[in-house]
């Protein structure tokens, strides 16, 4: 049987622009800080709903960034895909390096340019004539074209809509396409902003709380909701270290499985969530006695976090009170299709400078919740491995092994 040597992933570039912070210093500020972005939101009127608030990015005007021109052409999730992969772009070195037919893009798309769709159709509906270049983003690949074209970036392009899993999915297709050669970078992630639809949808679920989330607390109502945009760039470790670039971590292996339970509910048993994470852990070589920490799902629903918390028990066994389950959405609310890539990133970032990141907004213990969750501050830590979980609507779960 011949042997097929693994090749090993690097992350060599990194970009966010969210509420929570614009680029990476800003993010890694709010992050080692616990500073919360979430507060008002008036992108559109929230007055009928219970929860008025959500992680909005603050004073964004597009006209900041691009030429007026550029900027209708964008929806507002393309604009912040643009301006989080060019960070990635820019710090990973990689665009002055490889042809742009050898760099694939890869991006995870939630309810895309339905804010401009949304603009449209209430302008439509009041007798107005709305510019149809507010339709561009409909469709959920748009925004992998516009990264594409404004960093004329030639080789193999996809999006991947599988809700709140999208870009953490995208992130493991990513280090997919890079290991069997298909491209010899990628630039993956996700990009998604509040709109109306998504507003109104949660609050008639009721699983949106009124007052910022509180994952893993008593009295906890739900998510918080938030928006942003956040990427890597992966390739061969090899030929990264080859060409001098800087290694922030690698993706060590991840998995995708489908629960096939409930359209909106987890498996209550939580075997199936663990099954992800063990799979995870078995494709990447990472034993459990390696991983520090995990980066939860930690939307602060009842049910998802009691959920996530049994899982936890399943994989770690003995360990699992050893482990700290931390949840970053109470920092920067709940990015839909870009939460998985956000989340990543932040995983990334606290490995690199050993910490584990606070769990925010604590309410009191809840007896389903009786994990360590690190709802008392961010703490050192010298762990080298952690996962970072993306539990979605339909079932679609991923589970991403990150090391540095």
């Amino acid at each position: 049987m011949r042997v097929v040597k693994r090749k090993k992933i690097a992350i060599t570039g990194l970009g966010v622009f969210s509420a929570a912070g614009k680029d990476i210093p800003s993010f890694t500020r709010s992050l080692r800080s616990g500073q919360s972005a979430i507060g008002p939101v008036d992108l559109f009127d929230v007055a009928p709903f219970p929860s008025r608030i959500g992680a909005q990015v603050p004073g964004y005007d597009p006209l900041d960034y691009f030429a007026a021109r550029d900027a209708r052409k964008m929806s507002r999730v393309d604009q912040f895909g643009v301006l989080a992969a060019g960070e990635a772009l820019r710090k990973s070195g990689a665009l002055g390096h490889y042809s742009p037919y050898e760099i694939g893009v890869c991006v995870g798309a939630g309810a895309s340019g339905m804010l401009q769709c949304e603009e449209w159709l209430q302008g439509t509906l009041a007798g107005k004539r709305p510019r149809p270049s507010l339709l561009r983003g409909l469709l959920p690949d748009r925004t992998a074209t516009c990264i594409a074209s404004s960093y004329n970036l030639c080789g193999y392009q996809s999006s991947i809509t599988t809700a709140c899993s999208s870009s953490a999915s995208s992130i493991g297709w990513g280090a997919d396409l890079v290991a069997t050669g298909v491209v010899k970078a990628v630039l993956c992630g996700g990009s998604d902003c509040l709109s109306l639809l998504t507003f109104a949808g949660f609050n008639t679920l009721r699983v949106v709380d009124p007052e910022p989330c509180s994952p893993f607390s008593q009295g906890r109502q739900g998510i918080s909701l938030g928006e942003g945009a956040a990427f890597l760039v992966l390739e061969e470790e090899e030929e990264a270290k080859r060409r001098g670039a800087e290694i922030h971590g690698y993706l060590a292996g991840y998995a995708v499985a489908g629960e096939g339970f409930h359209m909106t509910a987890p498996d209550p048993s939580g075997e199936d969530s663990a099954r992800v994470m063990a799979e995870a852990l078995k494709r990447s070589g990472v034993g459990v006695e390696e991983v520090g920490w995990v980066n939860a799902h930690g939307t602060g629903t009842p049910l998802n976090d009691a959920i996530e918390s049994k899982a936890m028990k399943l994989v770690f066994g003995e360990r699992s009170r050893e482990v700290p389950l931390v949840s970053v959405k109470g920092l920067t609310g709940h990015c839909l299709g870009a939460a998985g890539a956000v989340e990543a990133l932040a995983t990334i970032i606290a490995l690199n400078q050993r910490f584990i990141p606070q769990t925010l907004n604590f309410r009191g213990m809840d007896p389903e919740c009786d994990l360590d969750y690190c709802h008392d501050g961010s703490r050192s830590c010298q762990a080298r491995a952690a996962l970072s979980n993306s539990f979605a609507f339909g079932g679609n779960t991923t589970c991403l092994v990150i090391t540095v």
